[in-house]
């Protein structure tokens, strides 16, 4: 056991390394994880900080190392389920890897929103950026000294290091239509979002790509804005085609204002048009029908991308270790069933 300080003493460096009869250059080592440290002396310092209490300080950190221990993350500013979502998990990611976060919004992920959000960030010295899912098309004129990660988006401007992780949108898109097709479905058609987004056109692409591999006719893509408002206006429109008895909307909310639409025109879901959603919003599992959904795993898809971000910062001169895969996971509820059993007109 080692000594215990007195409880009005806020634990040092010096009262670790006095406990684990080390040097204080030795604790720094292994307090911040430097090399050429043995097991053994690696053992001592972390028993004995665990011991007394012992919580390294980030701001003296800070000064040592050059770095403010500070990530920043240009999210859209709005409340809607994905990008909230995918923003708390970037905020736990964070704070686990001992950094603190910063947060500017763009109003609509505009090119100039992006630049302009990006640079409030770096004049308040983060180490890191996160630019979140998210992203409109276009380009942004930056060049930026900190690394960068682009969280569900191809990178769009030059940065130290640069990072891509996706969120799986290809994979899951492409699962929900298989499910469809599983299901009897000679096809299926595809509400999606607006066509600039990044987001869309992961989903529409894994779409066609579903389609493709079994043969089945592709359809006219119907765009709408994420709104349930842009889904009721899409199932106005398909209610009016006999021939359709399956379709996958690219966000929840566009697929509730789709269903309600349907049901007005007297179509029943799932028993004359089967629908499958997009996020994984848990509100959905308690409409009527409850939905079908391609759950997006945003806390997979931040842990692992602010994992490979930390490493660019912490370790600038190393290759990056592998990116993980995300998981890809349906949702199977009442929305969705086989197709009418009499066929179409």
């Amino acid at each position: 056991m080692v000594g215990r300080i007195a409880a009005s003493s806020a634990p040092r460096s010096a009262d670790v390394a006095r406990a684990a009869g080390v040097s204080r250059k030795t604790v720094s080592r292994v307090l911040n994880n430097e090399p050429y440290v043995s097991d053994e002396l690696r053992r001592r310092v972390l028993d004995a900080a665990v011991e007394l209490g012992y919580r390294l300080n980030h701001a003296a950190r800070a000064l040592a190392s050059g770095r403010n221990r500070s990530i920043g993350v240009v999210a859209l500013g709005t409340a809607g389920y994905g990008t909230a979502s995918l923003l708390v998990g970037i905020e736990k990611a964070v704070r686990d890897a001992g950094y603190a976060l910063r947060v500017v919004n763009t109003e609509d992920g505009d090119p100039e929103g992006i630049s302009g959000a990006v640079m409030s960030l770096l004049e308040q010295g983060v180490d890191g950026v996160v630019v979140s899912e998210p992203v409109v098309e276009g380009e942004v004129s930056l060049r930026v000294d900190v690394p960068v990660l682009f969280l569900g988006a191809p990178p769009a401007f030059t940065a130290a290091r640069t990072l891509s992780v996706g969120v799986g949108a290809h994979a899951l898109a492409r699962a929900a239509t298989d499910h469809l097709l599983d299901l009897g479905h000679t096809t299926v058609h595809h509400v999606a979002g607006p066509r600039r987004w990044y987001a869309s056109k992961d989903r529409i692409e894994g779409w066609r790509a579903a389609l493709a591999a079994r043969g089945a006719p592709e359809q006219p893509v119907v765009e709408g804005d994420w709104s349930p408002a842009s889904g009721y206006a899409a199932g106005r429109e398909l209610a009016a085609d006999s021939s359709v008895t399956a379709v996958f909307v690219a966000g929840d909310e566009m697929a509730v204002g789709l269903i309600h639409a349907l049901r007005e025109a007297g179509r029943r879901v799932p028993e004359d048009i089967s629908v499958v959603g997009f996020d994984g919003n848990p509100v959905f599992a308690y409409v009527t029908p409850p939905l079908t959904t391609a759950r997006q795993p945003f806390d997979a898809a931040a842990r692992e991308g602010i994992r490979l971000l930390v490493h660019a910062i912490e370790e600038p001169e190393t290759d990056l270790p592998p990116a993980g895969e995300p998981p890809v996971e349906l949702v199977v509820r009442g929305s969705t069933a086989p197709p009418p059993s009499y066929g179409v007109g």
